[in-house]
């Protein structure tokens, strides 16, 4: 898991560094970096509006006396999408839209539970029973 995060974190910026070096030669680099900013705004209003509308949910099910898991899962898409906007490049911008979509996001919702059970069911990740506290 660790040479995959290494792996990761030298790929990913140079290919980040490889699409905004070829859209600027087709565009400018004025409109390029006119791009880049309007997407990070665009995407933290989103994140911004989304993410308050799942704090809402998660404290109204908190108040019925409801384990928010799926406001959690859909708050932390919705954070990383923010976060992915707000990075310079078109390749994280194009995941952090498609994890501020509804649609989308909830398929990536889906594939994070599958792979969250799969880790629980291993014995990697522990199930906390809250109903003891």
């Amino acid at each position: 898991m660790f040479r995959l995060i290494i792996l990761a974190l030298i790929l990913i910026p140079a290919l980040e560094i490889w699409g905004l070096v070829t859209v600027g030669s087709w565009i400018g680099a004025w409109p390029t970096v006119l791009a880049v900013i309007v997407t990070g705004v665009v995407g933290g209003y989103l994140a911004r509006w989304q993410g308050l509308q799942t704090i809402r949910l998660a404290q109204i099910q908190l108040r019925n006396n409801e384990l928010p898991g799926e406001a959690l899962l859909e708050g932390i898409c919705i954070l990383s999408g923010g976060l992915l906007l707000l990075t310079p490049g078109f390749f994280t911008d194009a995941f952090g839209f498609l994890l501020l979509i509804p649609y989308t996001r909830g398929m990536i919702k889906l594939v994070l539970k599958r792979w969250l059970n799969k880790m629980i069911a291993e014995g990697r990740v522990y199930r906390v029973d809250y109903r003891r506290w």
